[in-house]
């Protein structure tokens, strides 16, 4: 795709998070079966289903746009699901696990928080405030999981995991 505009720009990026969250929607589940901590194995399953909404809200706004959202490998995010795999299949500790689980997790909220911020600032850019919002809908929605994670790993799963 040649890139010579903003909106090039913002629907090549749009094309890269259509492929992290499709990545995503395949991978929660195995993080929630490897989890060992109920909650943990809760907030996975809860992530799931808002990925499968951040991916209806992309394919409305390619919808929008009149281009298809396929086209494109997110490789950052094939990475970060790569990282989780390697994780749980180096067997670790139950505890050591989830706390790593946890990591991986975060890493994968804060890419996306990255690049929906940046699509979100494209829309704006470009006028497409209906999208701007759909866009920062699913921003919060990543920093909500985030959050989440954090007070799981702050209010014991860290600590079980020992020093």
């Amino acid at each position: 795709m040649q890139l010579g505009t903003l909106k090039d720009l913002y629907v090549d990026e749009l094309k890269d998070l259509y492929s992290a969250e499709k990545q995503l929607v395949k991978a929660l589940p195995k993080m929630a079966k490897a989890a060992n901590t109920p909650e943990l194995q809760e907030a996975f399953r809860n992530h799931l289903k808002q990925t499968e909404q951040h991916v209806a809200r992309l394919e409305q706004i390619f919808q929008e746009l009149g281009v298809s959202p396929r086209g494109k490998k997110c490789v950052g995010m094939e990475g970060l699901i790569e990282e989780g795999n390697e994780l749980i299949k180096d067997e670790p500790d139950p505890d050591v696990l989830d706390a790593g689980l946890i990591d991986k997790a975060q890493h994968v909220e804060h890419y996306e928080m990255a690049g929906y911020g940046t699509v979100r600032t494209y829309a704006r850019q470009l006028g497409l405030d209906n999208q701007a919002d759909l866009l920062q809908q699913t921003l919060n929605e990543e920093g909500e999981a985030d959050h989440l994670l954090t007070h799981l790993a702050e209010s014991g799963i860290n600590m079980e995991a020992g020093v």
